[in-house]
């Protein structure tokens, strides 16, 4: 088993590419030639008729797992389906092995549409503390990268989320009402404010790597599991950018956070939206 950072570092600078190359098989092998094809019997639903899930998504992580766990022994994976067929399996976050966290097929809803709007998320951390991420996009071959302390980049180009424009709206991208409890839709209102131009989100991934690209300025998520927002925060971290709960504290990717949550461009939107989800204007 890995027992320091330094080691985990020592084998992200000799296998990043390794990682990079089981991802993009994946895609390859089982996600793309699915994407446009799926038959009725490859998409199920798991809680509910938004909530899918496809051959495309079992296969990938399925492959993943075992390509990833290969990679660096003693590491364990969490990926969105083994913890759908056996939750007990998300507990591997909070112990003292390297974890894998994978989504395979992020946007599923998107993926089933036939849209081009859904990626592959896989991120590695240890003992609580992200420590590298790729963000994939099969239908458009970009892939997103970030090591702690290293920065962010696309395709190689290292990425900057820079500061909302002065003057205008803030553009931030919300948990899609199909998504959420009233409670929840409740809490988000909050944001309907001038000043704030709220969106419903789509694929978490995609709206991550739009904050680190500076295309836009946050997200406010009530959820937290950790393998749609894993990748991403660390992503919008190295990029610049900022993530706090509503507590006004890091989210943590061990759970336990206080909802909602935003990741931002910089320090001082994330501040802002916290405070306004602290200070609902009804």
């Amino acid at each position: 088993m890995i027992e320091a950072t330094e080691t985990i570092d020592e084998f992200l600078l000799e296998h990043a590419v390794d990682v990079e190359d089981a991802i993009r098989k994946a895609a390859r092998t089982e996600i793309l030639p699915r994407w446009r094809r799926l038959a009725d019997h490859e998409v199920d639903q798991k809680a509910g008729p938004h909530d899918l899930v496809t051959d495309a998504d079992r296969l990938a992580e399925r492959y993943l797992t075992e390509a990833l766990g290969a990679l660096l022994p003693g590491s364990v994976v969490v990926g969105e389906e083994a913890v759908h067929a056996d939750p007990e399996t998300y507990e591997a976050l909070q112990g003292d092995a390297p974890v894998w966290i994978v989504d395979p097929v992020d946007g599923t809803r998107q993926f089933v549409r036939g849209e081009d709007g859904f990626c592959t998320l896989v991120a590695l951390a240890h003992r609580g503390v992200l420590l590298a991420s790729w963000t994939y996009l099969p239908a458009r071959d970009q892939l997103a990268t970030a090591v702690r302390g290293k920065g962010a980049h696309l395709d190689g180009v290292r990425l900057l989320s820079g500061s909302p424009e002065k003057g205008r709206d803030l553009r931030i991208a919300t948990s899609h009402p199909d998504y959420t409890t009233d409670a929840q839709k409740r809490e988000l209102f909050a944001l309907w404010v001038d000043g704030v131009a709220p969106r419903p989100c789509g694929s978490a991934g995609l709206e991550y790597l739009a904050v680190a690209r500076g295309e836009l300025d946050a997200t406010a998520f009530s959820w937290e599991a950790a393998w749609d927002h894993a990748a991403g925060l660390l992503l919008v971290e190295e990029a610049g950018g900022a993530h706090l709960t509503r507590a006004g504290v890091p989210f943590r990717v061990t759970g336990g956070n206080a909802l909602p949550f935003t990741a931002a461009r910089d320090a001082a939107t994330a501040r802002h939206v916290v405070d306004l989800l602290q200070n609902p204007h009804w």
